[in-house]
């Protein structure tokens, strides 16, 4: 298992590179976007058919998942008009090796605590 860095604070948080993806991922459409560009390169108005969107929509979520490094865009070279759209593999490989360490049911741990009617350390 790859060991991530030991965060300071008892109070651990993902990256800012999982915040981002999972706040991303809490919309419906940007998520079924995301998911239809899992299954393989896609243009937008191929996703117009397959998601029943309007392309503007489309555009905006899909400038979203861009600007957080999720999607990638490649012009068609001798059309450059189309644009095509990808996940980026390595950024999806970050963001689910941390996620899958974070919320690794194994890094549950039983605990006593400090605070109670047992213990004298809260009033």
């Amino acid at each position: 298992m790859i060991e991530l860095p030991v965060l300071a604070t008892l109070a651990e948080d993902a990256s800012e590179l999982v915040g981002a993806f999972l706040k991303l991922m809490a919309d419906p459409t940007r998520r079924r976007i995301f998911l239809l560009l899992m299954r393989g390169e896609t243009c937008n108005c191929e996703m117009v058919g397959l998601l029943g969107m309007p392309q503007n929509l489309i555009s905006h979520h899909l400038r979203q998942l861009r600007q957080a490094g999720l999607v990638r865009a490649r012009r068609d070279e001798t059309d450059r008009r189309w644009i095509y759209y990808s996940v980026d593999q390595g950024v999806l490989g970050k963001v689910h090796q941390e996620v899958g360490w974070l919320f690794d049911p194994a890094r549950c741990r039983e605990r006593d605590p400090l605070c109670g009617p047992s213990s004298s350390d809260c009033t």
